[in-house]
């Protein structure tokens, strides 16, 4: 095993790139992979990914193969995972990089026989990797985007910037013409200015008040009678969705609650499609805003235990971006398993007013 910046000079002709779980992390190996591509142009590109994130690389131009590995507990994802393994040695990979670096990617990065493998240094992991790559274990000040970019300085790729290596994701025809479709079903014209707010979160810890989100929802809609506010939720979370579509019409009143649309649940592939005809985004920092961030769309991430210099939109500079945030709290950021003070003052802290002021300026 190596460490250090000594860079591989060589060729590869079969290289596999690793990155399970969130969807978020998927989206910020996107330029990465750009990136791979051009300086390996002529390499075929392979992708191990989880169900969830898939859609995210899919439809990727710089990928050759994407692989999803299923999430099983137990013995059905050994079951599972030894197949994969046996696809994986037949592939005979000569670079392997994992993105990740769980106990999950590691071992897939090591048993695909890869003859180099690129890896973070990680306690009991490291053997794992002909090559590795200090990560520390805080939480550092500094975006997602470069620290998995520090795997590529290996490989003599230089730092990357966002306007030539922006995050991405590639909508196909049928996502958006089913959104297109389904925006006409709820009797939102083509023409109406469209605003989208996703009012949940994976994570308890990144979760706004449902009543706060109900109070910026209405102060949008009423700015402008012509804004149609789509509101989404993840999966599990379509009841809080519909509580706060109620409510937010509820307090628009007779004859603007049209204004607030329900159109159902969006697949990932969806809202990516949807995003497109939008005029703004607004949401905390989960997968949809990542999703955002591969379009041009406008937005106000809202920021808890989590901080916008490691997560923000990472794209054209040109592109708006808001970061609503509490600044100057000593426990922020944290590892989102125990909250000290016990009231989330890091998103409870967060008025309405603070979020409506960021949607006007990235409005304007």
């Amino acid at each position: 095993m190596r460490v250090g910046p000594d860079p591989l000079t060589r060729q590869f002709s079969k290289i596999l790139l690793v990155r399970l779980r969130q969807i978020g992390d998927v989206v910020f190996t996107t330029p990465a992979i750009r990136a791979i591509r051009r300086r390996f142009p002529n390499a075929h590109l392979t992708y191990i990914v989880e169900p969830p994130a898939a859609p995210v690389v899919v439809t990727n131009p710089h990928l050759d193969q994407v692989i999803v590995a299923d999430h099983a507990m137990g013995i059905g994802q050994s079951w599972r995972d030894l197949a994969l393994l046996r696809r994986l040695r037949k592939m005979r990979y000569d670079l392997a990089i994992d993105f990740h670096g769980g106990p999950r990617a590691s071992l897939l990065t090591w048993l695909s026989g890869a003859q180099e493998r690129i890896g973070y240094c990680v306690r009991g992991r490291s053997w794992m990797y002909t090559r590795s790559v200090a990560r520390p274990r805080e939480l550092r000040r500094r975006h997602s985007v470069e620290n998995q970019w520090d795997l590529l300085a290996t490989l003599g790729i230089p730092a990357p910037d966002r306007a030539s290596y922006p995050v991405e994701m590639i909508v196909t025809e049928s996502d958006a013409k089913g959104v297109g479709d389904r925006l006409a079903r709820a009797g939102v014209a083509s023409d109406r200015e469209l605003v989208v707010v996703h009012v949940s979160a994976g994570n308890p810890f990144r979760r706004w008040p449902l009543e706060r989100f109900v109070a910026v929802i209405a102060a949008i809609a009423r700015e402008d009678p012509r804004r149609a506010v789509i509101v989404t939720s993840g999966p599990s979370e379509g009841d809080a969705a519909a509580r706060v579509i109620a409510d937010a019409r509820a307090m628009l009143g007779p004859g603007k609650e049209h204004q607030v649309v329900s159109c159902g649940e969006f697949s990932l592939g969806e809202l990516r499609a949807l995003l497109d005809r939008a005029s703004l985004y607004v949401g905390g920092d989960s997968g949809p805003l990542h999703i955002a961030a591969t379009t041009h769309v406008p937005i106000v991430g809202l920021y808890g235990p989590t901080l916008p210099v490691r997560s923000a939109p990472w794209r054209d500079p040109s592109c708006v971006s808001e970061s609503v945030e509490i600044e100057g709290l000593p426990c922020r950021p944290c590892d989102q398993r125990v909250c000290v003070p016990g009231d989330f003052r890091c998103l409870t802290w967060i008025g309405p007013d603070q979020v409506v002021a960021a949607a006007k300026r990235a409005l304007g």
